[in-house]
């Protein structure tokens, strides 16, 4: 019998895509455990599976289950044994972070616990992978990229929360011996992201000759960056981290003697958010009307750079393929012949 994983979020944008990889890279059977409110759409999962034949369809499984409530009995017969657990499952976007803290709480502390104490009962579980984010870093002064022991310094109720998630999934490694790795990622692009996303919100304005808010300094002169990763380069980080989980307990970034393994997920990819917009409307032959707002001073918690420091990685052989601009042309192109992921 083929053994099991199981990905919370799997109708999310990372963990759809995540399933990907794995039915393309594994034998693994695969659950997908998700609430399908805000940013989950099985849609994406119909819609990326449709390629491949009936077998393999049947390679996943899909469970309703709401995090913020404990995996009961039941649930937990459904999902069966399992070999990896990755915890996607997470609210994302700072915005409403900001406007709603409580609910990323609950979203991404208190369903982090709710799935460790189910991990942490779970008898042939060799790995649980937390998804965190470089975030948890705060803003990088230029030059600077953080590494992955590096403190936390969370500057709105999102990075936070993933923070707080981090804690307790290092906690109960110390305490329960639970498998933790916790990957940072940095801004993550691709195929049937959430419209909301700067890439695909841009790609909609350029297409409906609508104005793009840029964010920026105070000064209103300098456009705010990011380092940016293809989902498809994260996933296949996240299996290739699994098979060398045991270079990695050797890596020279462990230098705390901590049981958990955390590695960065980086790409050398860094555009600040005026090239976006501008090669965006390259691509698409369009001329871009922006706006550079200051949306720091009016909401706090918008950060103009975040870095990390993929050294760990590379050292062991891993590099990304498709985080450059060839990547995110292909992704604008998608977007243009699929504008139905692109509503609200």
């Amino acid at each position: 019998m083929a053994q099991k994983v199981l990905i919370t979020g799997g109708a999310g944008f990372i963990g759809h895509m995540f399933i990907k990889q794995i039915i393309e890279k594994t034998d693994y059977e695969i659950i997908s455990m998700d609430r399908l409110d805000y940013s989950g759409n099985l849609n994406r999962i119909s819609d990326m599976m449709k390629s491949y034949d009936e077998t393999t369809q049947k390679r996943v499984k899909i469970i309703h289950h709401d995090l913020k409530a404990e995996i009961n009995n039941l649930v937990a017969t459904q999902v069966g044994d399992i070999k990896h657990f990755f915890h996607i499952a997470a609210s994302s976007h700072v915005d409403r972070a900001i406007e709603d803290p409580m609910n990323f709480v609950m979203d991404n502390v208190v369903a982090t616990c709710n799935a460790l104490n189910f991990a942490r009962n779970l008898d042939q579980l060799e790995n649980f992978v937390y998804f965190s984010t470089d975030e948890v870093f705060g803003p990088a002064p230029e030059g600077v990229k953080f590494k992955e022991w590096d403190r936390y310094n969370s500057t709105n109720p999102y990075s936070a929360t993933k923070s707080g998630g981090e804690e307790l999934a290092i906690s109960f490694e110390n305490t329960y011996d639970v498998p933790v790795i916790i990957t940072h990622c940095m801004n993550v692009f691709g195929e049937r992201q959430h419209p909301e996303k700067f890439i695909p919100n841009t790609v909609w304005k350029a297409l409906n000759d609508e104005k793009v808010i840029i964010h920026a300094d105070s000064t209103k002169s300098t456009p705010g960056s990011r380092h940016y990763v293809h989902v498809e380069d994260v996933a296949n980080a996240v299996l290739f981290i699994i098979e060398n989980k045991e270079k990695l307990q050797e890596a020279p970034n462990d230098i705390y003697g901590a049981k958990c393994t955390k590695v960065n997920i980086a790409s050398t990819l860094e555009l600040d958010n005026l090239e976006i917009a501008q090669l965006i409307g390259e691509y698409l032959k369009k001329d871009i009307d922006y706006e550079l707002v200051d949306f720091h001073s009016s909401r706090p918690g918008h950060d103009l750079r975040y870095a990390l420091d993929g050294s760990v990685l590379k050292n062991l052989g891993w590099e990304p393929e498709k985080s450059n601009k060839s990547g995110l042309e292909h992704v604008t192109k998608w977007y243009s012949d699929n504008q139905d992921w692109l509503r609200f």
